[in-house]
């Protein structure tokens, strides 16, 4: 085999180091040897690669999702050329900025990528998403191919469209006709570079010099200035400064940089030249500025173009597709716009006052609506339904970690709310976990794989549960928490609250009812120990969860215990809820057995003093009987046990046996509560008769 071959792979699995390249380091030389201009190690590694893989061969990368790969102008060149060469088959995004590469203090959203060398493009492309890489509730759907890449898009950007909502964000921002180059509009990076050009800058105004504005300025739509900050408020106009100045007229100002965490990504203000009285202006660089060829704008047009840019839509799309922090002017020029007409209309509608984000967001959609027949759902109600419930959740002071789509969507499929539904109307119907997901797909286009359910049990719905927001199985308290028919409520108190979002009485009522919440978990609690079972042990009152399985230990405490084991000491009894309800280790020691009750337990231990015998029985509801690999478990987790074993198999009813006669083990019992006063023994001289076990045979 050649040197050339030798080189050649079928699968890569990579996890590609982020550092910049310097400019004139031998690493750019060899990248500039296979044919790739890039500033970071991220691409380098990805593009030797590919290129190192055979025909179909399969790659498999984890990367940030926008250093490297998704957008932006910097990665141009390296796009090309890896997506020329592989077709993508699957897209995992973790939406969290946290998770992935915490320990290195990489705050980037992280993607896996799976493609296969080829240049012929599958039809469809699976697109996964979770929280992070512990998020077992995963969402998936299939998108076509080119809503995933653009074979018409010189950039070769990848849209990586997680969800129905995601979807119809992006067909709305399409019906926009226009493009900035449409418009005749512009848009640049601030001039004014501040530590370059310190010796020119000054804390406040004064003779020679003109406003200085940075992002600090910005609120409320509008420039405020001179304001009191650490940032210089001026910078002096001479020859030397006259390239980082631009005419005093009216433009429309966009922040480049915000935190992922900050409710917008995409801040817009409006810069009125009327409210200053000078020849010039400057920006400094972390500012994008819109102008014409220069120049200024229109006050009205500056104003719609705000409007537009502030708009929940816009921001929704621009999320979608920038896992980073900026907002970079060519992301901007990318974008689709409402033509002249409608962005002149728009900022007719506003003089000083700038509108609140809920009338922004009607006046795009009423443009929307005039340019297009649009029958589904609108995607930013359904987006700002779920931004309430999470700050309900937030205020009801739910930890970080319940903070999450999940919750909010969760809490909205038990209030039965949907996006355009009224949080007065809100209800409370009975649901399980699987009537919960089905509601988030159906109403809030929020598709998670099935075999995710025990996520939304185990890290949504117990959380609920502990807070006293919702109830579990209040049409039957004594249906045991493990039944697969178990359902969940909102409770009374705070279904009342709940229907009070968004009026006046909503701050007076989560103050009440935050103050009143353990007494209403106390209450709830107080009204499920009614239902609870119980047992004597050792003349103490002891009790059992309500239903299923803890009834039969019940009987088998009573019943059982009483008939065959009279006299006999309870060391181990087991229950659904507490995972033990009593456990005597001092006991099961002096018996010469060490065991961790956490492990696999029988349901109740009985050491039978009379015959000394230590006797193991499992209560039969929902999981199977003592069969062979059972019994062969007890065995070896009791094997130091001085005395011997019985094994007792134990259900409520001959009809509920039958069904596992063909497994349960042989040297085993069998006791059935409706007929209480007999035992089953299977192949044996005697009934509950124990068996020597030689200690050799057992490993």
């Amino acid at each position: 085999m050649n040197s050339a071959k030798a080189t050649e792979f079928t699968h890569a699995i990579l996890n590609p180091p982020y550092l910049k390249i310097n400019a004139n380091s031998k690493v750019r030389e060899l990248l500039h040897s296979i044919g790739l201009e890039t500033s970071n190690l991220y691409t380098g590694f990805m593009a030797a690669t590919a290129q190192l893989l055979k025909p179909s061969g399969e790659f498999v990368a984890i990367t940030p999702r926008s250093f490297c790969f998704c957008n932006g102008p910097y990665f141009r060149d390296f796009r090309k050329m890896f997506l020329e060469m592989m077709a993508l088959q699957q897209v995992h995004l973790f939406e969290s900025r946290q998770e992935a590469f915490s320990d290195d203090d990489i705050l980037q959203e992280t993607i896996i990528i799976q493609a296969i060398k080829k240049r012929q493009k599958s039809s469809s492309v699976i697109i996964n998403t979770s929280f992070g890489a512990n998020d077992d509730l995963i969402m998936s759907q299939s998108v076509p191919y080119t809503a995933l890449v653009n074979p018409n898009d010189q950039e070769q950007f990848i849209h990586i469209i997680p969800d129905k909502i995601s979807k119809q964000i992006v067909e709305r921002i399409e019906i926009f006709p226009c493009t900035l180059k449409d418009l005749g509009i512009t848009v640049s990076t601030g001039r004014v570079v501040d530590f370059r050009s310190k010796e020119y800058l000054r804390v406040n105004l004064e003779n020679n010099t003109v406003p200085l504005i940075y992002p600090v300025n910005l609120a409320n739509g509008y420039v405020e200035h001179p304001k009191i900050t650490k940032k210089p408020q001026a910078i002096v106009s001479l020859e030397k400064t006259a390239n980082l100045l631009i005419p005093n007229e009216h433009y429309v100002l966009c922040k480049r940089f915000s935190s992922k965490e900050e409710k917008r990504r995409v801040v817009a203000m409006v810069y009125d030249a009327n409210q200053f009285n000078y020849a010039y202006v400057g920006f400094e660089n972390h500012l994008n500025y819109f102008h014409k060829d220069g120049r200024g704008l229109s006050l009205s047009l500056a104003r719609g173009l705000a409007i537009y840019l502030n708009s929940t839509l816009v921001d929704a799309f621009f999320r979608l597709f920038n896992g980073h922090t900026q907002v970079n002017a060519t992301d901007l020029r990318k974008l689709k716009y409402s033509n002249l007409e409608q962005l002149l209309a728009l900022g007719i509608e506003i003089t000083e006052q700038f509108p609140c984000l809920r009338k922004i967001d009607e006046l795009i959609e009423n443009q929307l609506q005039s340019m297009s027949n649009l029958s589904e759902n609108n995607p930013i109600v359904t987006k700002s339904r779920i931004d309430e419930a999470l700050q309900i959740l937030t205020q009801l002071g739910f930890p970080r970690t319940q903070l999450n789509e999940r919750s909010a969507l969760t809490l909205l499929a038990l209030l039965g709310l949907k996006p355009t539904d009224s949080w007065q109307f809100a209800t409370s119907p009975l649901m399980g976990i699987t009537p919960i997901m089905d509601f988030m797909a159906q109403h809030y286009g929020k598709t998670y794989k099935p075999n995710t359910r025990e996520t939304v049990r185990r890290q949504t719905v117990h959380q609920f549960l502990d807070a006293g927001l919702i109830v579990a199985n209040p049409d039957n308290l004594s249906r045991p928490v493990n039944s697969p028919k178990t359902a969940y409520q909102i409770q009374n108190s705070a279904l009342e609250l709940l229907r009070t979002y968004g009026t006046e009485e909503w701050e007076k009522s989560i103050c009440t009812y935050l103050a009143s919440v353990e007494t209403l978990k106390k209450q709830y609690a107080q009204e499920r120990e009614m239902s609870r079972i119980p047992i004597v042990i050792d003349g103490d009152i002891k009790t059992l969860s309500p239903g299923g399985q803890n009834i039969l230990i019940e009987k088998i405490i009573n019943d059982f215990a009483f008939r065959f084991t009279p006299n006999g000491k309870l060391i181990y009894v087991g229950d659904t809820d507490e995972k033990f309800a009593h456990f005597d280790a001092a006991a099961l020691t002096d018996l010469g057995v060490n065991i961790d009750s956490h492990g696999k337990m029988p349901d109740v231990i009985i050491h039978f003093t009379t015959n000394n015998w230590l006797v193991l029985i499992k209560a039969v509801i929902s999981h199977g009987p003592i069969n062979p690999k059972w019994k062969k478990e007890f065995e070896v987790l009791f094997r130091s046990a001085e005395i011997p074993l019985v094994m007792v198999t134990t259900f409520l009813s001959r009809k509920a046996m039958v069904a596992y006669l063909a497994e349960i083990a042989w040297e085993t019992d069998v006791w059935v509560a409706e007929d209480s006063t007999h035992l089953i023994h299977f192949n044996g001289e005697y009934l509950l008769q124990a068996y020597q076990i030689e200690k050799k045979q057992i490993s």
